[in-house]
């Protein structure tokens, strides 16, 4: 089966380190949620806001999850300190869109899928299985690989930190955009699907996806 999806507006960061520039403190005024935030809850709000999505249906894909939270938990359980409440809080894989979901008051449906290098492909299909419901629907993909001691085990990529949202909706029209010479050395996997429909994506024309179920 094979569902087309038109690509209404895409959105992509990026950082060797971390992205810069972002505009969190004006996206989130609340001081007490803006520091709660993770890196990847920065990261979605701002590509949420790129591609003005606010309220409505988002299916989020993530391979490594809240990374460095789950690092600081291994830590302070190998050195024997006490838990971080804020750590064990955002440790779990939708808390970066979850902390959106709050920030926007969005009560919709949110899924999260984690499927390691495959993550991308299966938001992508999934979101075609979605959007058969007509609506229009955030598709996002973000990883945070920025912690303590990664040059020990990062011999791939040459950003920590990525993330890319599209906006969808279901389509009739032919396919304008496929995944022939898809190219990704520098970014994780996980996000190269989503990532590739993003850098190809033309304000002026249509974009236009075929995504086989």
């Amino acid at each position: 089966m094979k569902i087309n999806l038109e690509i209404l507006n895409a959105s992509y960061l990026f950082g060797e380190k971390e992205v810069e520039n972002l505009n969190t403190k004006e996206l989130v005024p609340a001081m007490i949620l803006r520091r709660r935030l993770t890196r990847a809850s920065k990261l979605i709000i701002e590509l949420m806001s790129n591609v003005d999505f606010k309220e409505g249906r988002i299916i989020y894909g993530t391979s490594f999850g809240e990374l460095l939270a789950t690092s600081n938990i291994l830590n302070s359980i190998l050195k024997n300190d006490i838990l971080s409440p804020t750590d064990f809080q955002n440790s779990v894989y939708n808390t970066a869109v979850s902390y959106a979901s709050i920030l926007f008051k969005n009560t919709s449906e949110i899924l999260t899928i984690s499927s390691g290098e495959q993550t991308s492909l299966k938001v992508l299909r999934v979101g075609a299985i979605k959007a058969l419901d007509e609506d229009e629907i955030l598709l996002v993909c973000c990883e945070t690989l920025n912690i303590n001691n990664i040059e020990e085990v990062n011999y791939c990529i040459d950003f920590l930190e990525s993330a890319v949202a599209l906006k969808v909706k279901i389509s009739k029209e032919k396919a304008t955009i496929n995944f022939e010479n898809m190219q990704n050395n520098a970014y994780p996997k996980a996000i190269e699907h989503i990532l590739h429909i993003a850098k190809n994506f033309k304000n002026d024309k249509k974009n236009i996806i075929e995504v086989e179920i």
